[in-house]
């Protein structure tokens, strides 16, 4: 269960998803984060107003709250969004390490107003030779010495 003040947080996500449909920006879906009871970043999507498929509410919110807090990691911060995430959002929210997700909606009750991501979790579990968007893997030395270089940098920052 979650208190009032994180039942706010969740509730102004939830309103940024109507703004966001309301306003014709794309899906319904928002997102706040907030680090000691303050939003430092929100966002609803706005995949298709800016033709975007990365402009989820997640991500627009991730995006504002790492440049608020100048960092890119969100160790201290809770996100609280209108739906579960999908996975691109997931990825996201786990690269960026917040406290917690706290969510309304599930994926499932999104599949049922059509934004199903099933697909992509099943994608995720094929092999990646069976995948319907064919993956070529192709070596090339420069790649490798890329990443060799790159282990020989001292201060290189870890992430």
């Amino acid at each position: 269960m979650i208190n009032e003040d994180e039942k706010g947080f969740l509730e102004r996500a939830i309103e940024l998803s109507r703004q966001g449909m309301n306003q014709g920006n794309g899906g319904p879906f928002g997102c706040v984060i907030v680090v000691n009871k303050e939003i430092v970043g929100e966002g609803y999507n706005m995949v298709t107003s800016t033709n975007d498929p990365t402009a989820h509410a997640e991500i627009v919110a991730i995006r504002q709250a790492c440049k608020k807090l100048k960092t890119f990691q969100l160790y201290d911060c809770e996100i609280y969004t209108s739906c579960e995430p999908c996975p691109m959002c997931l990825g996201a929210i786990y690269w960026a390490r917040p406290k917690r997700v706290v969510y309304a909606n599930t994926r499932h009750d999104a599949a049922a107003i059509e934004f199903d991501d099933e697909f992509i979790y099943q994608e995720m579990n094929t092999d990646i030779l069976k995948r319907q968007i064919p993956f070529v893997h192709q070596p090339h030395p420069l790649a490798l010495q890329v990443f060799e270089d790159w282990k020989k940098i001292e201060n290189r920052i870890k992430y």
